[in-house]
């Protein structure tokens, strides 16, 4: 099991800055505003700036119906578009994936034995998309070769 996003796999976290200065923390949070102004305010900002400023923010009145698949949403991205990060997440096989934490997370994580962990799920949810499309293409690709080779 993967318990905590440190070390090795600190490229789990939304905390975690990307290949192109990005991260999921910033998109998450600018997400949660009603406006393209308030939006603004998370630009440049570190992941545990923008995690701070994401409470005082105010919410879209329907942030707590999409929360769940904007963060689905985001994190597919994180991994569509930075290939290495995607074969590090492909790396770690069936293993669980759970955001431990000691800072009391039991939604989006675990936090002394308990909690929903949405975002390991999400984690895991978005390694099997990866590794199904592996499949695809690589059925796709011997089916295209045994064409070409009768």
């Amino acid at each position: 099991m993967i318990a905590e996003f440190q070390g090795e796999y600190r490229f789990l976290s939304n905390f975690y800055i990307e290949p192109d200065g990005t991260h999921v923390e910033r998109e998450y949070q600018q997400s949660k505003c009603r406006s393209i102004l308030d939006r603004a305010q998370f630009d440049g900002l570190t992941p545990g700036q923008c995690k701070r400023l994401g409470r005082r923010v105010k919410l879209r009145d329907d942030w707590e119906s999409i929360r769940l698949d904007v963060m689905l949403k985001l994190v597919r991205k994180k991994f569509r578009d930075h290939g290495t990060l995607a074969k590090r997440l492909l790396d770690t096989g069936n293993i669980e994936i759970v955001e431990g934490n000691n800072w009391g997370d039991t939604f989006w994580g675990v936090c002394r034995g308990k909690g929903e962990n949405h975002l390991g799920i999400i984690l895991m949810t978005v390694r099997a998309e990866l590794f199904a499309g592996l499949s695809i293409s690589r059925l796709s690709v011997n089916l295209g070769k045994s064409q070409y080779e009768s």
